[in-house]
């Protein structure tokens, strides 16, 4: 709740892994650092993960894409590529830019987490606990260009591929109530959200809705086993609001 009053809470402080959730504190540190104008150019390594199951935007190695697009594609269809692309541009390596991430949460009071890339794939040293993600969240909702991408329910990125052709593409998102497919309970708004989803995290959901007379709500949940039961846990959270 925006008014600070807890709702509901379980667990809030236990740690525990965040997958594509960690994209939020990425896209601050992108926003408090980064020109949006900026032309930002693939490298090898951000257009070759190898990972199985690793969620991909598609870039090749030498494509060219302005920043607040790639930062679009990032949040909006989770393309843990373009988290690389971002990190390079910004700090010149992912381990650089995780240090800033790290920084930016311990200033922001999230100081039970700890970052080491900025996409969120697995690693035994990349964890938070759901409080800290509030707090993550939190400081987003304050930055207008992000609440905007979070609530898109699809984007079409255009970007100049290595050969100079120009490519078009249409990003969609994850959510399932962004995209109508889960339906909100009563008179909640969904704004927007992210989505995360890996083997050791499970299936992870953050949302921003508003409810009557504009009041916001931030809820979190983590570790569902599978998607299915990610929403219906979300949707049994938000009838417990007023």
């Amino acid at each position: 709740h925006k008014d600070k009053e807890l709702v509901y809470a379980d667990n809030i402080y236990k740690r525990m892994y965040l997958a594509s959730l960690t994209k939020l504190l990425t896209a601050l540190v992108v926003i408090e650092k980064a020109n949006l104008d900026d032309l930002v150019t693939i490298s090898s390594r951000a257009s070759n993960i190898l990972e199985d199951g690793a969620k991909l935007s598609g870039f090749r190695q030498g494509d060219q894409i302005d920043l607040e697009s790639l930062l679009n594609i990032f949040l909006i269809y989770s393309g843990n590529d373009a988290g690389i692309a971002l990190a390079e541009h910004i700090s010149g390596s992912e381990e650089a830019f995780a240090k800033e991430m790290n920084k930016t949460a311990k200033r922001i009071g999230a100081v039970h987490s700890n970052f080491v890339n900025s996409h969120g794939l697995h690693d035994p040293d990349h964890y938070t606990t759901a409080y800290d993600l509030y707090l993550i969240v939190n400081e987003l909702l304050g930055h207008e260009e992000l609440v905007s991408i979070i609530s898109k329910s699809s984007f079409i990125g255009e970007y100049i591929t290595a050969d100079g052709s120009l490519k078009s593409h249409q990003f969609m998102n994850t959510n399932r109530y962004l995209l109508g497919r889960t339906k909100l309970p009563k008179n909640l708004k969904v704004i927007g959200g992210k989505t995360g989803t890996t083997s050791e995290a499970g299936s992870c959901l953050v949302l921003y809705s508003t409810g009557d007379g504009g009041k916001g709500y931030i809820s979190i949940i983590l570790q569902a086993k599978d998607g299915d039961e990610l929403y219906d846990q979300m949707t049994y959270l938000l009838n417990m609001v007023e």
